[in-house]
C-alpha cells in the first residue's frame, strides 16, 4: 500500500470519527444542560426561538470543551480497529513506520489545534457574550448587570468606584474617585465624590460635575465644592470600563492581552488573566499532542474494542482536566508562576506521550 493512499485513508477515518465523537458530545451536554433548565424556560415564559438562539450560543463552548476529547477518542478507535483488524501489520510488513503512519493524524490534529486557538479565542467569546445575555433578560438568573457599581485599581495609588455607567452617553453617575498616599497604602491624601462624569472623546478626557473634592494632609482637611472640573490623570476610557466588567471567557484573545496589559499599568495583580492568557494556546495544543499519547497507546490489540477506546479516552480527559484546574488553583494564590501553570499540564503530558512512544515497538 502506497503511503499517499494510507495518508488519505487514516486522514479520512480520522476526521469522521472526531466529527461524529464531537456531534454526539453536543447532543448529550446540549439534553443534559436543557433538562437543567427547563425550569428556568417554563416559569420565565421563554419563547422557543429564544431557547434555540440560547443553545446555538452555547454550542462553541461545547465544541472548545470536547474538541481534545473528540481527537483523543477518534485516534484511540482509528488506530484501535487497524490493529484489530490486523491492518495496521500489513502497513507495517509494507514497511511503513509507526511514526510515518502518525504523520497524516499529527498534520490533521495540528490544523485543529490551530482551528481550536481561533474559534476558542475569538468565536467562543461572543457566543458565550450573547448567552450570558438571554440569561440576564430572559431567564432572569442571579448574573451581575454590567454597568452598576462598578469598582476597580486605576493605579497604584487610585480606586475608583461607579454607581452606574451607561455606555451610550459615555456617563458615569455616583463618581468616588479615592487617591492613597505610595508610601502608605491605607493613608487617603485626596478623595473627589461626584454626582456625575462624563467622557470628552474629542479632547479625551474627563469632566465631572457638581461635587466636593477633598485634601488630607496630616490631621487637616481640606473641602472645595466644585460644579464642574475637569480631570486630566485618569488612566481609563469608557471602553476599559466595559471590559473590566467583563468575564474572562467573554473577552477574546486579543481583549484578554489589552486587559492584562492595562492591569500591569494600573497596578493590579495580572495572575490570573495571565493564566488564562496562556491557558487559551495551551488548551488547543492539546488536540495535538493527545495524538502522541493515543496512536502508541492503541497501536498494540487489547480487549475490549470500542467501550474501552471510550473508556481510556474519558479517564485520560478527566485526569487532564483535573490536573489543570488544581495547577491553576496554585498558579492563581501564586504557588507557581503563571506561565508554567497553564503550561504545566501540556508539558508533563507530552513528556509521558514521548516516553510511551519511544516504548512502542516501531
Amino acid at each position: 500500500m502506497k503511503p499517499k493512499i494510507i495518508d488519505r485513508y487514516l486522514t479520512k477515518q480520522f476526521l469522521q470519527t472526531a466529527l461524529f465523537a464531537l456531534f454526539a458530545f453536543l447532543v448529550i451536554f446540549v439534553v443534559i444542560d436543557m433538562m437543567e433548565n427547563l425550569d428556568d424556560f417554563i416559569d420565565n415564559s421563554v419563547d422557543s426561538k429564544i431557547v434555540m438562539q440560547y443553545y446555538l450560543y452555547f454550542m462553541p463552548e461545547i465544541i472548545r470543551l470536547m474538541t481534545p476529547v473528540a481527537v483523543f477518542l477518534s485516534c484511540l478507535f482509528v488506530t484501535g480497529k487497524l490493529s484489530n483488524q490486523n491492518e495496521l501489520t500489513a502497513i507495517r510488513s509494507s514497511g511503513v513506520s509507526l511514526y510515518r503512519m502518525m504523520l497524516p493524524i499529527l498534520i490533521t490534529s495540528a490544523g485543529i489545534s490551530i482551528f481550536s486557538f481561533y474559534f476558542g479565542g475569538y468565536v467562543t467569546p461572543l457566543a458565550n457574550k450573547e448567552k450570558v445575555k438571554i440569561e440576564i433578560t430572559n431567564m432572569k438568573k442571579n448574573i451581575p448587570i454590567p454597568g452598576y457599581n462598578i469598582f476597580f485599581q486605576d493605579s497604584e495609588t487610585r480606586i475608583v468606584s461607579i454607581g452606574y455607567f451607561d455606555m451610550s452617553s459615555y456617563q458615569a453617575h455616583k463618581v468616588s474617585i479615592q487617591d492613597f498616599s505610595k508610601n502608605n497604602p491605607i493613608e487617603m491624601v485626596s478623595r473627589i465624590d461626584a454626582v456625575r462624569m462624563k467622557y470628552d472623546t474629542l479632547k479625551m478626557n474627563w469632566t465631572i460635575f457638581n461635587g466636593v473634592k477633598r485634601s488630607f494632609t496630616g490631621n487637616k482637611e481640606v473641602l472645595q465644592r466644585f460644579n464642574e472640573e475637569k480631570i486630566t490623570n485618569l488612566n481609563f476610557k469608557p471602553i476599559d470600563i466595559k471590559t473590566k466588567q467583563q468575564k474572562p471567557e467573554e473577552m477574546t484573545t486579543s481583549d484578554l492581552y489589552d486587559f492584562y496589559i492595562n492591569q500591569l499599568k494600573t497596578g493590579n495583580d495580572p495572575t490570573r488573566t495571565l493564566i488564562e492568557y496562556h491557558s487559551r494556546f495551551a488548551f488547543a495544543l492539546s488536540s495535538l499532542i493527545v495524538v502522541f499519547i493515543g496512536f502508541p497507546l492503541a497501536s498494540s490489540k487489547r480487549r475490549g474494542g470500542l467501550a474501552l477506546q471510550f473508556g481510556i479516552s474519558l479517564l485520560f480527559t478527566f485526569i487532564y482536566l483535573g490536573f489543570m484546574k488544581i495547577s491553576q488553583a496554585f498558579g492563581k494564590n501564586g504557588v507557581l508562576d503563571p506561565v508554567f501553570t497553564a503550561w504545566s499540564a501540556n508539558i508533563i503530558f507530552f513528556v509521558f506521550a514521548i516516553i510511551n512512544l519511544l516504548r512502542t515497538p516501531k
